[in-house]
């Protein structure tokens, strides 16, 4: 049986890879995974290279889904933005960290709220 929290995050990043895509951008690339950990989506908005976070939840008891990307998860995303770059023999390019929120909640419409350039 699937985990529901696996569930909830891969449908949170099925949200944002859509709104992101209605809105121009160009998804490359989704749960990139080396041994470090792994990039949700990784887009890009004309000639930037956006990586992006994804939050997902169900309610806002514990914050804002955005709330939970802390300082040490921005600087361990560039770290991870760095190796997907050496992995896919990227040169220089400007590169944009965003965090997309997306609350699931029963009953109610999907809320999707987009913070560019956080980090």
């Amino acid at each position: 049986m699937p985990n529901p929290r696996a569930v909830l995050g891969a449908h949170g990043e099925d949200v944002a890879s859509r709104y992101l895509t209605e809105r121009g951008l160009v998804v490359l690339d989704r749960n990139w995974r080396c041994r470090q950990g792994e990039l949700d989506l990784v887009a890009v908005d004309g000639q930037t290279l956006v990586v992006v976070e994804v939050k997902t939840r169900t309610g806002v008891a514990f914050g804002h889904p955005a709330e939970s990307v802390t300082r040490e998860k921005l600087l361990r995303l560039r770290r991870l933005a760095q190796l997907w770059l050496a992995a896919h023999r990227v040169g220089w390019v400007e590169v944009r960290f965003d965090v997309v929120s997306v609350l699931v909640r029963p009953g109610r419409p999907v809320e999707v709220e987009h913070f560019p350039g956080v980090y």
